[in-house]
């Protein structure tokens, strides 16, 4: 596999980066890590013919926690983001997230927004900031614009960003007093390996019960998938095995999976009502205050 000729533009604003993709058409692509793009441009999945790096805007790196409200800047690497005090002290199932996310050189070069943007199915960090019910910041260089990370998503590789439009941050709200976070995910390997499926799970507890939960479905569908169901069976229940097992085959029925060389849509179901149960346990020791994370386990 090898690379078509391009030419490589790499503007100093974000201004300059959208009134350049604008006028250079269909022929061109934004790229910043290039962990996804540029694997698709050699196999001819994408074509292009202009590169509009936008590795030369460092407003768009920055990683800020105000009154407990997380800003991440689409730049920032997936380690970045794994090992931001700010991020695993705000939202940690987000560092939980990119953190097992490719090998270390896939983490060093990728990036929050392309994950996000590529929008390929598998991708880890989507379906845990659904959860915790992200915003994305998108701006054409001119006008800015806020959507709700499950808006965000219309099918494969495929978003609401218009012609010329960057993903600049990533926002997550403060979370709930008695709230906890997790995300599950099986891979045939380890290291590089792909997600066969992946779940995110958030809970908010009130005393012994839980007051709201979300499940988030990974790699089992076109696009991250919420499963209301899964939070109307929750809520108001005292958690148990038993609960969590009735919401993991909620979650398994709601996937809408496909068979390829990484596992049968079968398969990925009963993945998906495993998953559910462990991310939901998980949810709720952290939510007590008694889960850990990995970070915390090696030290």
């Amino acid at each position: 596999m090898k690379l078509d000729h391009f030419v490589y533009h790499r503007p100093g604003s974000l201004a300059e980066a959208s009134e350049l993709l604008r006028s250079l058409g269909d022929a061109a692509h934004f790229i910043a890590g290039g962990t996804d793009l540029l694997p698709d441009l050699k196999r001819g999945r994408e074509r292009a013919c202009h590169l509009v790096s936008l590795t030369g805007i460092d407003e768009l790196r920055a990683i800020r926690l105000d009154d407990g409200r997380l800003q991440v800047g689409a730049l920032a690497s997936l380690a970045e983001v794994h090992e931001s005090p700010a991020v695993r002290r705000a939202f940690p199932a987000l560092a939980e997230a990119a953190g097992v996310l490719g090998g270390v050189q896939i983490r060093n070069q990728g990036t929050l927004g392309g994950n996000f943007c590529r929008a390929v199915p598998c991708a880890d960090t989507p379906p845990i900031c659904l959860a915790g019910g992200a915003e994305v910041v998108l701006s054409d260089g001119r006008e800015e614009r806020v959507v709700p990370a499950a808006e965000f998503f219309t099918g494969p590789r495929q978003t609401v960003l218009a012609p010329g439009e960057v993903m600049t941050a990533l926002v997550v709200p403060p979370q709930p007093a008695g709230s906890g976070a997790c995300y599950r995910r099986f891979t045939l390997r380890g290291g590089l390996a792909l997600s066969v499926a992946s779940v995110a799970a958030r809970v908010v507890l009130d005393g012994e019960a839980i007051r709201e939960a979300r499940i988030v479905l990974g790699a089992v569908a076109p696009v991250p998938l919420p499963v209301a169901a899964c939070g109307g069976l929750l809520a108001g229940q005292c958690p148990d095995d038993d609960l969590f097992g009735r919401a993991g085959e909620i979650a398994a029925r709601e996937a809408q999976p496909i068979s390829d060389i990484r596992g049968s849509a079968e398969y990925r179901r009963e993945l998906v009502a495993v998953l559910t149960r462990r991310a939901l346990a998980e949810a709720v020791r952290r939510a007590r205050g008694d889960g850990r994370y990995d970070w915390e386990v090696q030290r």
